[in-house]
C-alpha cells in the first residue's frame, strides 16, 4: 500500500524557517522522483520543488535561494527546508510521488507577518 505522510508544518513568523518531511512507504523510493507542491486558498496547486532519483533538483522561481529539497533514501524520506519564509508562502504543502502518481494528505504552513 502506497503512503506518503507529510509532517513539519505549523505557524511561523515571517523570516523564520520550517522543515517539512514526507515519509514514503510502498514505493521503490530510491528510483522515484518526488515533488513538493503547495496550494493556497482560492489558488491552484503549484509545484514548489522536485527532486529526481539521481538528486537533480528543480525549484519554482518564487522559492529559489530560500527553499531546499533533499532526500534520504535510507529513510525513505523527502525534505523541504524552508528559510526566510514570507506571508505569501502560506499554503497547504503536499508531497507527490511521480512513480506512484500519489499525493500525501498535506501539511499546513502559515506565515504571519
Amino acid at each position: 500500500q502506497v503512503q506518503l505522510v507529510e509532517s513539519g508544518g505549523g505557524l511561523v513568523q515571517a523570516g523564520g524557517s520550517l522543515r517539512l518531511s514526507c515519509a514514503a512507504s510502498g514505493i521503490p523510493f530510491s528510483s522515484d522522483r518526488f515533488g513538493w507542491y503547495r496550494q493556497a486558498p482560492g489558488k491552484s496547486r503549484e509545484l514548489v520543488a522536485d527532486i529526481r532519483s539521481g538528486g537533480m533538483t528543480n525549484y519554482a522561481d518564487s522559492v529559489k535561494g530560500r527553499f531546499t529539497i533533499s532526500r534520504d533514501n535510507a529513510k525513505n524520506t523527502v525534505y523541504l527546508q524552508m528559510n526566510s519564509l514570507k506571508s505569501e508562502d502560506t499554503a497547504t504543502y503536499f508531497c507527490y510521488s511521480w512513480g506512484a502518481g500519489r499525493w500525501g494528505q498535506g501539511t499546513q504552513v502559515t506565515v504571519s507577518s
